[in-house]
């Protein structure tokens, strides 16, 4: 296996070079082969990347770039549970999570699938016992009511999975809901007309230790003390965490709670037992089938030829807009409300995987890394920021994720999204010409006020975009498309030459938020060095905090 990962081929910045001040219209317009050859069809997908400011010798190259970058060893490796996430020596099988059949999956000699489907069944049978009623609180009721508590990985994934595959209208029951912040506010609201005795917490921890979830798991302690006869509420919680001592230790039986392990990261987790409140939302049959699709894209990623190779492609074009044309934003747009927590879900899988400045060994990268990413629905966002979009100063390429079949049967309003997703990808492209709006404008306007209304109306286009067309939204799908995200990540990850795995700087914040705390509630002193902006805005807070009628 060799690490090397050379820097961005004199080709390809010769090409970027050559593609300045042309346009992407005429780009289009002028080769009839583009679209086929920058689009991919794929298990009922079709992507397109022809509206991308990329020539087709530049995608050619890009494709050698990765081969060069020895990709196709490190999708093996990824695969095989080598230890890739080489800061910390273990390996990122993720993938394992979803693995169809019973092929071993070797990490330092043992084969971890058995305590996978172990663990699988554990997670199946609570969730039949919940959903089917045979589970209980500690009066007897069965369960009305689940609420989630998880942060990052622990709350992003599965928020986003039972927000996309929720009954509509919602019959299923029990009903989910998840707090993640540790401001009070969204602990007290999801509780708000919930009945504790027939309320669940899901507590999804890792480490059992991550400030927010374990501050609101003791006030939802609290909460079911002051409303419930018994002492013991342990009935009322389940956990899923790597530190099972601290779990029980909290006051869940040790038959609750479910293990994590260091070998898939958070961001990667909503396959594992950190995914337990999508069966219980869902029932077990649409979390099987989530798995299954992601399966499916697994195999597609680790067998297809870069070439044909969906994550493949989606990474190397996203390499291109970072790297060479050193694009530093990227705006995912779903048109699909049951996707409205993609961005959100995306921005930590990307940033806290790819948002690095160093290589594997720890030198300097070559160039930027992940742009910031960030988007919202359509056609909500067509009402928000795609007027900076379309007449803004800055060239943002567009994502265009479109399910073409979701709960609703073809009708009008979903003929309505559909239509807007390629009229918006279209109008990126072409824009609005001086001639054509002269043309509309001249029966009412001339002379100077023409040329301003004109002015004001004009769209450049030659913005770049892509669109993701996915047959339907269900769980199949939706698993597959979330791997697809994980893998495109990887790809771009392995080309910038880093680490995908790691987080290290998550965790400087949290280091010193805690002494912070201690400091507010008058526990101890804030610690020696603190600077002085930091210090004149700690004693503003505090006196705050303190003053006569703050709650």
């Amino acid at each position: 296996m060799k690490y090397r990962t050379p820097a961005a081929p004199q080709q390809l910045l010769d090409e970027a070079q050559r593609l300045q001040g042309r346009r992407l219209q005429d780009l289009v317009a002028a080769d009839d082969a583009r679209v086929q050859a920058l689009s991919l069809s794929q298990d009922g997908w079709h992507a397109d990347f022809s509206k991308e400011r990329l020539s087709v010798a530049a995608w050619l190259s890009l494709l050698q770039h990765a081969e060069d970058a020895n990709l196709p060893a490190w999708i093996r490796a990824l695969f095989a549970g080598e230890k890739i996430n080489l800061s910390e020596a273990r390996p990122a099988l993720h993938t394992a999570l979803r693995q169809t059949g019973d092929a071993p999956v070797v990490v330092d000699g043992h084969d971890v699938l058995p305590v996978i489907r172990s663990t699988q069944q554990r997670m199946r049978a609570l969730t039949d016992s919940v959903r089917g009623g045979s589970r209980t609180g500690c009066t007897g009721q069965a369960f009305t009511d689940i609420v989630h508590l998880g942060i990052g990985g622990s709350d992003l994934g599965p928020r986003l999975v039972c927000d996309a595959l929720a009954a509509t209208p919602a019959t299923d029951t029990p009903r989910m809901h998840f707090v993640s912040n540790v401001d009070p506010a969204p602990l007290t609201r999801a509780l708000q007309g919930l009945a504790p005795a027939r309320t669940l917490f899901v507590v999804t921890s890792k480490t059992f230790t991550t400030l927010e979830t374990i501050t609101n798991a003791h006030a939802a302690r609290a909460w079911l003390n002051a409303a419930l006869p018994q002492d013991d509420v342990s009935p009322h919680f389940v956990a899923a965490t790597a530190n099972v001592n601290a779990a029980v230790a909290f006051g869940i039986a040790r038959d609750d709670v479910l293990p994590l392990w260091d070998w898939v990261g958070g961001r990667y987790s909503l396959w594992s037992a950190a995914g337990l409140a999508i069966p219980l939302a869902l029932g077990w049959p649409a979390f099987a089938a989530l798995l299954a699709g992601a399966a499916r894209m697994d195999a597609h990623f680790r067998s297809a030829p870069l070439a044909t190779n969906l994550p493949v492609l989606a990474g190397v074009v996203g390499y291109w807009n970072a790297r060479v044309l050193n694009h530093r934003q990227r705006v995912v747009v779903p048109y699909a409300q049951r996707l409205a927590a993609l961005p959100a879900y995306l921005q930590q899988l990307v940033l806290e995987s790819n948002g690095k400045s160093v290589t594997r060994d720890g030198e300097p990268v070559a160039g930027p890394t992940a742009p910031a990413v960030w988007g919202a629905t359509g056609t909500d966002s067509q009402h928000a920021f795609f007027q900076w979009l379309h007449q803004g100063t800055d060239e943002v390429p567009v994502e265009f994720v479109v399910p073409l079949r979701a709960t609703h049967p073809l009708g009008q309003r979903v003929a309505q999204l559909v239509a807007n997703a390629l009229a918006q990808a279209q109008a990126l492209l072409e824009g609005r010409a001086d001639d054509a709006l002269r043309e509309e404008l001249a029966p009412r306007l001339s002379g100077a006020a023409l040329d301003a209304a004109i002015a004001a109306r004009r769209c450049s286009g030659n913005r770049p975009s892509t669109t993701l067309l996915l047959p339907r939204l269900d769980a199949v799908e939706l698993g597959a498309l979330l791997a697809f995200y994980e893998h495109r990540t990887f790809v771009e990850a392995t080309l910038f030459g880093i680490n995908a795995f790691d987080q290290w700087g998550v965790e400087l914040g949290k280091q010193l938020a805690a002494p912070m705390a201690a400091a507010l509630l008058g526990e101890a002193p804030l610690p020696p060095g603190t600077d002085a902006s930091t210090r004149a805005l700690f004693a503003i807070a505090q006196r705050a905090l303190y003053e006569p009628g703050a709650p």
